[in-house]
């Protein structure tokens, strides 16, 4: 069984367990299947420790985004990004997107930014990671105005409802799926993931947060995505590895990562 880590932060993983050695965690997920990881920049300063390990291991890639809600002195152009996306090991732009949770007053610069990442990853011909929250109505309407769906990419670690899926697949978008969907009373997420066709679906840890049950609470790891495999392969009524296959195949076939078979 090979599953995929769609993303994840491996440069904020709490390694203590592992006493530090980030191979070691590595390793664990082999052991539970885990075969690749797509490890997620979200600020400008640590793309340089993303990129790091992702040469470091080929089961690895990269992605190039700054946070909606990360604070820097100067905005990234559209050519900034472009410019520090030329590495192979870079599959894709984020994560990007909308945040209304955490930030206040007027967010246009939020919106410029987003704007400025969708640009980017039309000129490079990577697909798009986005972050939504509390901001489903912004999100889409960027997305439409900025013709996203002629390049897709992922709503990552999706919680939102039906139609915001809906909407997302007819923009030519992949819905992930975090370790949200083991929680009791993610009734709304767990439907999305019951609908969502399978040859559209991706999973995820966003490791090192929102670890699912059994570990609810701690530290997450890209390990634990099993856990998400096996969570939404029993609310479909399928096996673990026919989940498995067939969201490994839309990882690859989204971003068009090297696959590497140990």
């Amino acid at each position: 069984m090979f599953l995929v880590d769609s993303h994840c932060h491996l440069d904020r993983l709490d390694l203590t367990p592992y006493a530090g050695d980030l191979n070691k965690a590595l390793l664990q997920a082999k052991g539970l299947g885990v075969g690749h990881m797509l490890c997620v920049c979200i600020t400008l300063d640590n793309f340089v420790d993303v990129l790091r390990i992702a040469r470091a291991y080929p089961q690895v890639s990269a992605s190039l985004g700054l946070h909606p809600n990360e604070p820097i002195e100067k905005e990234p152009t559209e050519e900034d990004l472009i410019a520090l996306a030329q590495d192979e090991k870079v599959i894709a732009i984020g994560e990007t997107g909308l945040d209304y949770y955490r930030s206040e007053g007027d967010l246009e610069w939020q919106r410029d930014r987003f704007r400025n990442h969708i640009r980017a990853a039309k000129k490079l011909k990577k697909p798009l990671i986005v972050h939504s929250r509390q901001a489903r109505a912004d999100t889409m309407r960027i997305l439409r105005e900025e013709d996203a769906a002629s390049l897709g990419g992922v709503m990552h670690c999706f919680s939102e409802d039906w139609q915001t899926a809906s909407e997302a697949m007819d923009m030519n978008f992949y819905i992930s799926i975090s370790g949200i969907v083991t929680f009791k009373n993610a009734l709304e997420i767990q439907e999305v993931a019951k609908r969502v066709p399978l040859e559209r679906l991706l999973i995820e840890t966003d490791s090192p947060y929102l670890a699912p049950v059994p570990h609810r609470g701690k530290s997450n790891e890209p390990a634990y995505v099993r856990y998400v495999a096996e969570c939404i392969a029993a609310l479909r009524g399928i096996s673990l590895e026919e989940f498995a296959e067939k969201t490994t195949d839309n990882f690859f076939k989204l971003f068009k990562a090297p696959r590497v078979r140990e």
